[in-house]
């Protein structure tokens, strides 16, 4: 019998963001890098990069270097607080622009090998291998795994690492054991010694107030989530989520491998530096507000969708987010269409506090060729919520 009736792979690019920039940058490897905070003032050799210690501000992490992760930096944390961890990390500023370039260049390469490819994000991938390991064999998938690995480093100079397994939810787990460069393939034999040790957190679809409540009930480990009745799960997680907690510790994942699916929503977002003011700064939130939206029609241009429903998203300064949404006659890609939207759901919210974090999104989306044209738009407004 085969170690693997299905081959299935997760990529996941090693330190994505951070290694693009150490592309740029090479000088810089083999130092703890943190990228995040917003565009700064470097000449183009990045020689004056700011140390985290100089960091004043309230931006977060959105990567950072193994070397930086080892001082216990990582991702979501705030700048601040890794600041009192890695003072001496430097602080680059984030180019999506250059990231989604290299995230499309080594997915391609990959489609080169294996075609059957689910796009999780802009740094990950499932990949169906089973066509390409027809005897289901460890040396057969580890050997494909390897020739993607190499595909991908000739086509970006970037390390991912892979895991391979019988389904979605055991590659995912894999992907991270023999970080970075590394792969792992783990047969369902191979889940007691290589799955169950691991924090049941790990798991994708465990969450933090779920891995907290597992905790308290003394439950650490997948193995001892494995271990557990299933009734018992039922009982404290509910019926639906207490069975996939139990089938989910024993690797039971049927998942297909989607080659496609439309996006249900599109969206950008911006947290401020400081807390603004909805009167005394209404001029740079305006600014702000206008960015976010052209940017969002770009990002619904290049990929081709309009959409009819309009969201505004704001997080004040005692971190209270409300949204509200707006539906269209007609759906748009348009700058000016969604921020005159987004615009009518701000006077739906009461602006007596600081602004925090502002966002915008569209949802309802369609194909773009398959809407008639549109009317040119109006201009788009000079102020926030005119």
């Amino acid at each position: 019998m085969p170690h693997f009736p299905r081959s299935i792979a997760h990529l996941d690019m090693d330190a994505f963001y951070a290694s693009v920039e150490l592309l740029r940058y090479p000088h810089l490897r083999g130092q703890p890098v943190v990228v995040g905070g917003r565009r700064a003032t470097a000449n183009e050799s990045g020689q004056n990069f700011p140390r985290l210690r100089d960091y004043v501000g309230r931006g977060v992490i959105t990567t950072s270097s193994y070397e930086a992760r080892a001082l216990g930096v990582h991702s979501g944390m705030g700048l601040m607080k890794a600041a009192q961890l890695a003072p001496d990390a430097l602080l680059l500023p984030a180019d999506f622009d250059s990231y989604r370039h290299y995230s499309r260049l080594f997915k391609a390469a990959v489609r080169e090998i294996a075609p059957e490819v689910e796009d999780r994000g802009i740094d990950e991938i499932y990949i169906d291998l089973t066509a390409l390991n027809p005897d289901g064999s460890c040396d057969g998938a580890r050997a494909v795994a390897l020739h993607l690995q190499q595909a991908v480093m000739g086509a970006t100079g970037l390390s991912c690492s892979l895991g391979v397994a019988p389904n979605k939810l055991l590659a995912k787990l894999c992907s991270d054991l023999e970080k970075p460069a590394g792969i792992a393939v783990v047969p369902a034999d191979d889940i007691p010694a290589r799955i169950w040790p691991l924090p049941a957190k790990r798991i994708n679809g465990i969450g933090p107030k779920a891995a907290a409540r597992l905790d308290t009930l003394g439950i650490h480990t997948i193995g001892e989530l494995a271990a557990a009745a299933p009734e018992w799960l039922q009982e404290h997680f509910g019926e639906r989520y207490g069975i996939w907690l139990h089938r989910a510790a024993h690797g039971d994942d049927e998942r297909p491998v989607v080659t496609y699916s439309e996006p249900k929503s599109l969206s950008r977002e911006t947290t401020f530096e400081r807390d603004l003011h909805p009167q005394q700064d209404k001029s740079e939130l305006s600014g702000h507000f206008t960015r976010l939206c052209e940017q969002l029609a770009q990002d619904l241009a290049r990929k081709g969708y309009v959409g009819k429903t309009i969201g505004l998203k704001l997080r004040f300064d005692n971190f209270h987010t409300v949204t509200r949404d707006q539906t269209l006659p007609a759906p748009t890609g348009e700058a000016a269409a969604i921020r005159r939207a987004a615009g009518e759901c701000a006077r739906r919210v009461l602006l007596d506090r600081r602004i925090r974090l502002l966002g915008v999104r569209v949802a309802s989306l369609s194909r773009r060729d398959a809407i008639p044209e549109h009317t040119a738009p109006k201009p788009i407004q000079a102020e926030l919520f005119a």
